[in-house]
């Protein structure tokens, strides 16, 4: 008898979760990034242009480490919103679970320095993920890296994509 249903399997059948999910998220995700760099020269002025690409020819490390921090925080998002996604109820309590993750650069320095912020707002905008991945690039672009911001904005993008990654894996076992 043949019939067209799948056939059920276990979570320990299935494998990792990681093989299941579809990769073109987190290579979209980094794209982004990546993009947003060369948007970069786009927009500069034309004589600011060469500035822009010799200054990112010459300085290959630094360039290295900031395509490096873009990719690391395009894949920590990635699993952040797969485990958002999984852990959501239905399409539209989805879509509304990002929503804090894309406010919070608005609470964070990367339209006003933290120390021109009142009290409260200054005290969560030193200790959120954003802060250091912002001061981060920031620092990379302007060729003023700081070592202690460049290895918070690592920690964090390893620290998120980790969380993420289990959670969605957990998500999925619970699931399937």
């Amino acid at each position: 008898m043949v019939t067209t249903e799948p056939a059920k399997m276990t979570a320990s059948e299935t494998g990792p979760p990681g093989f299941h999910i579809r990769w073109g998220w987190f290579l979209g995700c980094i794209a982004a990034g990546i993009v947003a760099i060369v948007i970069g020269w786009f927009l500069a002025a034309p004589a600011g242009r060469i500035n822009y690409l010799t200054g990112l020819l010459l300085n290959v490390g630094t360039t290295l480490l900031l395509l490096g921090i873009v990719v690391l925080l395009g894949f920590a998002a990635g699993w952040l919103t797969v485990a958002l996604g999984l852990a959501a109820k239905s399409p539209e309590t989805a879509g509304l679970a990002t929503v804090p993750l894309v406010m919070l650069p608005f609470f964070s320095s990367a339209i006003a320095p933290a120390d021109k912020m009142g009290a409260g707002v200054r005290q969560f905008a030193e200790y959120q993920p954003f802060t250091p991945i912002i001061e981060s690039v920031r620092g990379l672009l302007n060729d003023t890296p700081s070592t202690g911001y460049t290895i918070a904005a690592i920690a964090w993008c390893v620290g998120i994509a980790v969380v993420g990654y289990v959670w969605a894996g957990a998500e999925f076992s619970r699931r399937a």
